[in-house]
């Protein structure tokens, strides 16, 4: 048996090995006290010693993962714990509400005492690689991640009447953020007319089980002896209005990342460029190499492409580049990235410089086929996912682990919940079922309260990025026949939430549509609650995508790439009514809720700008009417007593066996097999 003495000296030695692995910058003063022999942050630090040492081990094959953004929602997943009482700047602040019930608007926001998420993500590129992230630690793969630390986060949103969003500057003090350390480490990079300087910071992403942890290496602009315009270049992300800025973001995080990897000694096989924005990590791991080199190197690169749409795909003159790059590193991205005369497209230089590209769905796949007919044969697809531990709901956790002779291994694997079909007829399933979803429902009534929502009453979600093709106004498209659906077939509660970019002028101008319509029914509460919350985030996203009957989710075919928003909702049985693209056009036979609207012929994309607004809300209110009336079927009277007979209960549960596929283990799976080629 071990002795005290031994533990007390191994613990010892966890701290050290810590301290050998990290220069943090300020430990004593600021993080001695929640970084012990023990504990990092309330975590067990012995994980991190375990992860950073088959990091370093050379027999293995090592993963380095490269994202402008990363969610990892330490709001209630995981989250760290600090001796030092919470900044206030690092606490969610309270929220305004825009509803039809304009008096609770006036009096009431919605408060939440707890943690913000780690701002460094604007929407779900930011939440599918922390949730990727987070895969990868349960599945103790020897990887590390890369990323930005943005010291204003994206944005802060305000909803002013009569002006719509109205975007704020976000606040926020990294030095106290719980988990979150600077390290000593500064590196360099090289450009044509001067040297950037780039603090590292490191924030480690815990397994599900607390018992392996995956690195993210965070680069920081903001340092001495940068200029000022330099040094907010890692201010705000995805700053859109200036073009040198734009350009230097994604140069930091490629150039920069792999700098970093150099710096603190880690030797990555694989390098993964999670979108286009981290194509200049080839650039410069290429500096030097001769051309058979470079050829080579292309081995060791892997890319996945997240967006059909135009916007998606960065293009940067060439002459900018040029004023920025060495001349052989501009040489090197104009010869692989050149889109056209005079422009060079990271998209392009990302496939061009890996040996693997995958597409997010097999829908996008086909529109990848599509757009670069060139690259047919080497674009696969790998549906995105979601980290089930982190989405699924307290009440529905527990409904997975109260039927264990079915849902064996749950926690090891989430795959398992495919065998909820074995208990489709089970009558205490089905119950079980039901009851979790009333329990996470009343969850979401009670954050707001104060608009008088009510748990027996049909509940419908619309929450994403507001973008044109994501048509965040179609549901509000004909408010009368809304009314008629309201005041014929039950009442109806509308949750709708988003944030449109600063710059995308049609964005807010959706905003600003759906505050005018809402703002003129306000007599119309009784039957009819809408409710927009201000600035959803993935605290907001959890409660709405497990506490509402159905998920609403109507881009237009063929422009969303993925989505995952909907697989969040499947996983606690939250009904779908969705169009078919992305994600939903693999799921459109499993009986998981209503499939309506426009469909783009095949083998064609179709026009972004083209929205199909009138026919598809026609169709729309026609399936919407549906839902509404089998759920008031389902549900009897002011008790809430429900029919468990109904085929509702099979919708829910359809969901739940659909989700076993969409999850971040099965797309990791197919990363290991097809992507990176894992053993």
């Amino acid at each position: 048996m071990e002795s005290r003495v031994d533990k007390q000296t191994q613990n010892s030695d966890y701290l050290s090995e810590f301290l050998s692995l990290n220069q943090v910058e300020g430990f004593q003063e600021n993080y001695a006290q929640d970084i012990t022999a023990d504990n990092y942050f309330g975590m067990p630090i012995a994980s991190i010693i375990l992860a950073e040492n088959k990091l370093k081990d050379q027999a293995v094959r090592r993963l380095g993962y490269f994202s402008m953004e990363y969610g990892l929602a330490p709001s209630f997943y995981n989250t760290f714990t600090s001796v030092r009482p919470l900044n206030p700047d690092n606490k969610i602040p309270e929220n305004t509400v825009f509803s039809n019930y304009r008096l609770a608007d006036y009096f009431f926001d919605v408060k939440v005492d707890s943690l913000i998420d780690l701002p460094i993500y604007s929407g779900g590129l930011g939440v599918l690689a922390g949730d990727t992230v987070k895969t990868m630690a349960d599945y103790k793969l020897p990887a590390l991640a890369v990323g930005i630390l943005w010291r204003s986060g994206y944005f802060r949103q305000r909803f002013w009447f009569k002006h719509g969003q109205v975007p704020e500057k976000m606040k926020w003090e990294p030095k106290s953020y719980p988990g979150l350390i600077p390290l000593k480490n500064i590196i360099k990079i090289s450009l044509k007319q001067e040297t950037i300087s780039l603090r590292l910071w490191k924030y480690y992403v815990y397994s599900y089980k607390h018992d392996y942890v995956i690195p993210l290496v965070l680069l920081d602009a903001d340092v001495e002896p940068n200029r000022e315009d330099v040094r907010r270049l890692t201010d705000q992300l995805y700053r859109s209005d200036n073009n040198w800025l734009k350009a230097m973001q994604r140069i930091i995080l490629g150039y920069g990342g792999i700098a970093a990897i150099k710096e603190l000694g880690y030797d990555i096989d694989t390098f993964h460029l999670n979108e286009g924005h981290a194509a200049f990590a080839f650039i410069e791991k290429s500096r030097g190499m001769s051309e058979a080199e470079v050829e080579n190197l292309k081995k060791h690169f892997v890319y996945t492409c997240h967006t059909p749409v135009e916007a998606g795909h960065d293009r940067f003159p060439s002459d900018e580049l040029r004023n920025i790059l060495s001349d052989s590193d501009f040489e090197l991205a104009q010869r692989l990235g050149k889109d056209r005369a005079g422009v060079v497209n990271l998209t392009l230089l990302a496939m061009n410089a890996s040996s693997a590209i995958n597409a997010v769905s097999k829908n996008h796949q086909m529109v990848m086929h599509l757009q670069f007919p060139k690259y047919k044969e080497q674009i696969q697809y790998v549906t995105n996912g979601v980290h089930p531990y982190t989405w699924i709901s307290r009440p529905f956790m527990q409904v997975y682990k109260s039927f264990p002779a079915v849902f064996k291994n749950f926690e090891d694997n989430p795959m398992i919940l495919a065998k909820a079909e074995e208990l489709r007829s089970d009558e205490g399933f089905r119950k079980a079922v039901w009851q979790a979803h009333q329990e996470s429902k009343s969850g979401l009534c009670s954050l707001l309260e104060k608009w008088s929502l009510k748990k027996d009453a049909f509940t419908v979600c619309w929450a994403r990025r507001i973008a044109a093709y994501k048509r965040p106004s179609l549901v509000l498209y004909d408010v009368q026949r809304l009314i008629e659906i309201a005041k014929i077939t039950g009442p109806i509660q509308l949750i709708l939430a988003g944030k449109a970019h600063p710059n995308d002028n049609l964005g807010s101008t959706f905003v600003n549509e759906m505050m005018d319509k809402v703002d003129g029914l306000s007599n119309a509460y009784d039957y009819l609650k809408i409710v927009i919350l201000e600035n959803y985030d993935m605290y907001f996203g959890k409660a709405l995508t497990s506490g509402v009957d159905v998920w609403l989710n109507n881009p237009l075919p063929p422009f969303e790439a993925s989505g995952t928003s909907g697989m969040k909702a499947l996983l606690n049985g939250v009904v779908q009514l969705s169009t078919l693209d992305g994600w939903v056009v693999e799921a459109a036979d499993k009986g998981i809720g209503r499939i309506f609207g426009y469909k783009n012929g095949e083998g064609k994309i179709g026009n972004e700008m083209d929205l199909h607004m009138q026919e598809d809300s026609i169709a729309l209110y026609q399936a919407l009417e549906e839902l509404v009336g089998l759920y008031y079927k389902t549900v009897h009277g002011s008790k809430n007593e429900v029919d468990l007979t109904s085929p509702w209960i099979d919708y829910m549960i359809s969901c739940i066996v659909a989700s076993a596929h969409f999850n971040t283990y099965r797309m990791l799976d197919e990363y290991k097999q097809l992507i990176w080629k894992l053993p």
